[in-house]
């Protein structure tokens, strides 16, 4: 028979949980000493009934079950198209190209029928591919540090302040020759930064500094095409009418929309509404999303004089092109404009977090958050939180030893030379080519001819999905545009091994082959499965 431990030996225990407890109170307690401090407080209060461990129903999903690939594609896709989007995940499941996937390497996948691809998707916001072992790294040194603060939202912060300060030094560097004669007293060298949570905030950001700066004016000059988020300041910036839809009555500020590179129709403007009613022009100095469209030469250098002359704030969005994937640090002010307010996002969460930032000129930043009385008028819980600023520390400072911007022109110049000889060779099937640096458009024919313009979207809808299953089926993940839907996008990691690099395009001209006219794209789907994608695609559930 065991012979149980007497009192005195409980007693002892259950002061020596108490005392690790109170010296680390963040450290969970052995199992044996938390028993043996339930038995001594269960032995002193003899009459209090003491709880059950709480248990997790049965029906909630464990974490311990999503490790290993245990959890199973079929359970995947049901429980997305139950819980969440339905309608994407039903047509990217119909397309056969809505994963799940596993990250062979940061640049290709495989998904659950052992498909392989190389991940030319991504957004932008991959600059060191999927789940890369460098970053990864890093990370996990900053979580192991069981003393690193994690949450600095009312204090300052060592990963903040040096992030801050590398973000303002990269931009005060590169736009240094032109401020000389332009800037005054208020260069980028006193700039201040604003960090949030993804591009739209940072767009957020940017309306609410330019407003505070120019108070008395009421509108916002943006160009056809452009995209600068989905939430509601941005999405009023976002002149699409099937993104604005039903909030078009709660949209704010007030917008006019110009022709992309018309500084004509800027001048214009300025002079029609009168400079005083206008507190920015906002740019994109390259549409991405509109299918990488190119802005005229000198457009943004004449844009920022015709600015600057008027008093009118400049607000850049380099979310998509900025640190390094268009081939420049910024692409705005490799251009000739140097903005009064510049955004970061994508590649600055390094594909694993997200971090949004909006660089703004001294004077116009505290005219928002510049005294006690005015500081908390924009803020955000989790912006500037110690994770996303050390992933984007680290993130910029592996762009910078990777020498990203030179390399994101050199290779750019070999796959856009590539995609124009695939074009020459297959006009058929594609209608133009685009690219600066890491970022390429592939504009297709459409699959059909129809009159009307309804029918044209429905068109132009289905010949972008039969576009992205060809290059899927072909081994090359690519991506949607959302203001341009024939055209799909290779945004490969800026980082990518130049053979992996080569074989990307080879595949995109293997697939090209397959399919050398838009018309093959329907016939070689199928008809079965082409009214599949269709219903999938276009009819309500």
């Amino acid at each position: 028979m065991n012979k149980q431990p007497g009192p005195s030996v409980n007693k002892e225990a259950a002061q020596a949980a108490q005392a690790q407890a109170a010296q680390h109170p963040a450290t969970q307690l052995p199992a044996t000493q938390h028993a043996d401090l339930q038995h001594v407080q269960a032995a002193q209060h003899p009459g209090v009934q003491r709880p059950a461990p709480p248990t997790i129903d049965p029906a909630f999903i464990r974490t311990e079950e999503l490790f290993g690939g245990q959890f199973g594609s079929a359970r995947t896709h049901a429980l997305e198209q139950q819980y969440g989007n339905g309608k994407l995940n039903r047509l990217l499941e119909v397309v056969g190209a809505g994963g799940p996937f596993r990250a062979l390497t940061p640049w290709e996948l495989q998904d659950a029928e052992g498909h392989r691809v190389i991940n030319a998707s991504g957004y932008a916001a991959l600059p060191f591919g999927d789940n890369p072992p460098e970053l990864n790294a890093f990370i996990r040194r900053v979580l192991e540090d069981p003393h690193q603060m994690l949450f600095a939202q009312q204090s300052v912060s060592e990963w903040r302040a040096a992030l801050e300060a590398n973000l303002v030094r990269l931009l005060a560097r590169e736009s240094a020759s032109a401020e000389q004669n332009s800037a005054g007293d208020d260069s980028h060298a006193s700039s201040r930064v604003f960090f949030s949570n993804s591009g739209a905030e940072a767009i957020e950001a940017a309306i609410k500094f330019a407003q505070a700066a120019r108070p008395r004016a009421r509108y916002i000059i943006n160009f056809a095409r452009a995209y600068h988020g989905k939430t509601l300041g941005a999405l009023a910036l976002t002149p699409n009418p099937s993104l604005q839809g039903p909030f078009r009555n709660i949209l704010s500020p007030n917008v006019i929309t110009l022709p992309f590179g018309d500084a004509d129709a800027v001048q214009r403007t300025l002079k029609r509404v009168g400079a005083d009613k206008i507190m920015a022009v906002i740019t994109e100095p390259i549409l991405g999303e509109a299918g990488v469209r190119l802005p005229p030469v000198g457009f943004l250098k004449r844009l920022g004089e015709l600015c600057q002359q008027s008093g009118v704030l400049v607000i850049a969005d380099e979310i998509q092109t900025g640190l390094g994937r268009s081939g420049n640090w910024f692409e705005s002010v490799a251009q000739g404009l140097i903005p009064d307010i510049i955004t970061l996002a994508k590649p600055l969460g390094g594909g694993v977090t997200a971090v949004g930032a909006t660089i703004v000129r001294h004077g116009i930043y505290k005219k928002l958050l510049g005294s006690v009385e005015t500081v908390k008028r924009h803020s955000t819980t989790f912006g500037g939180n110690t994770l996303a600023m050390a992933v984007g520390l680290k993130s910029l400072e592996m762009l910078m030893d990777q020498g990203a911007p030179a390399r994101s022109r050199r290779l750019g110049e070999l796959g856009l030379a590539r995609l124009k000889a695939v074009q020459a060779r297959y006009p058929e099937l594609l209608e133009e080519v685009r690219g600066a640096g890491m970022l390429f458009g592939m504009n297709f024919r459409p699959v059909a001819a129809l009159p009307f313009k309804f029918q044209a979207n429905l068109i132009s809808e289905a010949t972008g999905i039969l576009a992205l299953v060809a290059f899927y089926r072909g081994g090359a993940l690519v991506n949607f545009s959302l203001n341009a839907a024939r055209t799909m996008r290779l945004t490969p990691a800026m980082n990518i091994p130049e053979d992996t690099f080569g074989e990307l395009f080879s595949r995109v001209e293997r697939t090209a082959q397959a399919y050398p006219s838009s018309f093959k794209l329907v016939q070689r789907y199928g008809t079965p499965k082409l009214l599949g994608l269709l219903k999938a695609a276009f009819l309500e559930d």
